[in-house]
């Protein structure tokens, strides 16, 4: 299994950004993909997700109504928009992919974001 991430770069607060998270290796009808971050000094957190059969999604309260995540069957990715990015969004983001009431278990190589003020 693959997850490879892509779309992270530098961007003034208040921009916008779109990650991406393309999955291969295996099915992922019976799965969730999620996107967690990790600033510098910081432990890794939740961001969003998004269930890939009935395309429910999740997010943390911070990012609620700034951040959508979605989901191309066909191309099998995932994408998480970026709106209004605040400074303190700056991290490195991370896709991961996890059965339904199980932990995650896929992870992909991270991709920086960074919000200047």
């Amino acid at each position: 299994v693959q997850l490879q991430a892509s779309g992270g770069g530098m961007v003034q607060a208040g921009g916008s950004l779109r990650l991406s998270c393309a999955a291969s290796g295996r099915t992922f009808s019976s799965y969730r993909m999620g996107w967690f971050r990790q600033a510098p000094g910081k432990e890794r957190e939740f961001v969003a997700a998004i269930t890939w059969s009935s395309g429910n999604t999740y997010y943390t309260d911070s990012v609620k109504g700034r951040f959508a995540i979605s989901r191309d069957n066909a191309k099998n990715t995932v994408n998480l928009q970026m709106n209004s990015l605040r400074p303190e969004d700056t991290a490195v983001y991370y896709c991961a992919a996890g059965r339904l009431g199980s932990q995650y278990e896929y992870w992909g190589q991270g991709t920086q974001v960074t919000v200047s003020s």
